[in-house]
This record gives C-alpha cells, structure tokens and sequence, in this order.
C-alpha cells in the first residue's frame, strides 16, 4: 500500500499544477532542450520560475513518486517562489502557499 505521505505530495503536485494554470502561468509550447538541460539551480539562467515548475520539479517528481525513488529530503522552493514572487504578492498567494506544504511535506520529520 502507498504510503500516505506519498498521496499527499502526489495530491500537493496536482494543485500546484492546477494553481499554474488559473494564473496563466502553464504553457503549451515545451521550452528547448538547451533551456532544459540547464544546470542551474531552478533554471535560472535559461527558464522563468513558472516554466521550472511545469517543466522540470513537476515531471522529475512524478517519476520519483512513480517508480518509488526516494524523496528529496529538504525543499527550498518557496524560499525560491518569495523571491520571484516579490512583486506579485497576490497573484501568487495559492501557489506560495501550496509550495510552502509541499516544503513541509517533504522536509525532515515529515
């Protein structure tokens, strides 16, 4: 049986997606390979926040839920999110606060 903890990232992963796309901020076109394959730390050179989200953190999760990989054992990404957010405090309030669970749900002790 999975793990709950596992569900509720699974579960946090889905509403941050669906955050993305009520804002706006899901994107049809893939960004190129060259953007992807950004050593980065979230991409940062070559892709805005929203597009590391969608394209990179939310598909490299989903493998790791799905085939059982261990979870990262510390998320910094709302720290990320409250930078790049500074100047969109409302607009991004949900998916702040969902980026804060998913930072409790995988952090120690969790």
């Amino acid at each position: 049986m999975m793990e709950q903890r596992i569900l509720d990232i699974a579960d946090q992963l889905l509403l941050i997606e669906q955050e993305l796309k009520v804002q706006g901020w899901w994107s049809e076109a893939a960004p190129s390979a060259e953007a992807l394959a950004s050593v980065e730390p979230f991409a940062v050179d070559r892709l805005s926040f929203e597009q590391w989200l969608q394209w990179i953190f939310l598909p490299r999760m989903r493998v790791i839920l799905e085939h059982g990989h261990p979870l990262p054992n510390a998320s910094g990404i709302l720290v990320m999110a409250e930078t790049v957010f500074v100047d969109r405090p409302e607009q991004s309030r949900e998916l702040r606060r969902l980026l804060a669970t998913f930072d409790q749900l995988i952090g120690p002790g969790a």
